[in-house]
């Protein structure tokens, strides 16, 4: 194809107060696109991630992960097709996964780039089930929240992308009972019927204790949480002795600009000796090939199941990250630019 001389591409030129602000803190400007030289590869940008996380790269406060910078595109996950190659191992016409999300063409160090094949799974995929979303999934349950056969487990923000999964390798490693909570009725549903949840409730319906402590009246054993707040201490108090926690994201915190007040019963953390440890996926990428391997599986025979929400074109993207945040999504939110 003929090689582009200018990309859109979307920089952050304001550090969100509260709820991030389309006009004010974000900014689609075309750039020239730079050609590849030794050891890169230019990539065609296909399907760009917008995650959760990416909230906290745009505050200035120190965190894991360098922010964003003032006036530069942001980054994420991306999938794209190389267009251009000047990296051995990389030709025209591969397909790849790198971080130059953001953007409709990306000129990428291919040390940072990892070929993926759509033969055997979606494109899609690659920044989903089987993505970084997926393996936060796996080694959050498997090895954060040690999971044994037979817990019962308790995921918030259960119909996302992370959660979703959680939910559905319990269940296929022998938990006991799962219960999810989720922001509308009919995602619920989705738990229930399409995932195979023992139990799920609206957390907008009601007090999330109350609705916690009906669906699992015998308590919980591993509490996976994407959420935060009055979960995190309706979780605290419905957990047995010994039980774990794994503390992924505190979505409900992102945007706050006041101190939160929940959990006011972390003190239960003495009589009932539980664990809570915070999860970092990039802390367990040795676990990405047994990963693979399993999730693949499960995917391919159709016994875990999984959903995309697709907004289409690049000026969307900034929408489908605030989307994200509201919860508007059912399973990974991705953006997918026109070919």
């Amino acid at each position: 194809m003929t090689q582009p001389t200018t990309s859109r591409e979307w920089h952050l030129i304001a550090r969100p107060e509260g709820w991030p602000d389309p006009e004010r803190d974000f900014a689609l400007r075309e750039a020239e696109v730079a050609q590849p030289g030794e050891g890169q590869i230019l990539v065609q940008n296909l399907h760009l991630s917008v995650d959760p996380y990416m909230r906290g790269r745009m505050s200035a406060a120190k965190s894991y992960v360098e922010p964003f910078e003032l006036g530069k595109p942001m980054l994420g996950g991306a999938v794209g097709r190389v267009i251009a190659s000047k990296a051995e191992g990389f030709a025209e016409g591969d397909h790849v996964l790198h971080h130059l999300g953001w953007r409709e063409y990306a000129t990428v160090n291919a040390k940072s780039a990892v070929k993926v094949d759509p033969q055997a799974a979606p494109l899609t995929t690659y920044l989903g089930v089987l993505g970084m979303p997926g393996l936060t999934a796996y080694a959050g349950l498997l090895r954060v929240a040690e999971f044994k056969e037979g817990d019962t487990v308790f995921v918030s923000g259960a119909a996302g992308a992370v959660g979703s999964q959680v939910g559905q390798i319990a269940k296929l490693k022998g938990a006991a009972r799962v219960i999810g909570s989720a922001g509308s009725d009919e995602k619920v549903r989705t738990l229930v019927e399409e995932y195979g949840f023992d139990a799920a409730f609206n957390y907008k319906n009601g007090p999330v204790a109350e609705q916690l402590q009906k669906a699992a009246p015998d308590g919980i054993d591993v509490y996976f949480d994407n959420v935060g707040g009055d979960h995190l201490e309706a979780a605290i108090a419905s957990i047995n002795l010994h039980g774990r926690i794994a503390v992924c994201g505190m979505i409900s915190q992102y945007n706050a600009t006041q101190p939160t007040p929940a959990p006011r019963n972390l003190a239960q953390i003495i009589a009932k000796r539980f664990r809570m440890e915070g999860l970092l996926v990039g802390d367990h990428y040795d676990l990405q090939p047994k990963f693979v391997e399993e999730v693949s599986a499960w995917v391919r025979s159709g016994e875990l199941k999984y959903r995309e929400t697709t907004v289409t074109g690049i000026e969307n993207a900034v929408d489908a990250f605030l989307g994200l945040l509201r919860g508007e999504n059912t399973g990974k939110m991705l953006v997918t630019l026109p070919e």
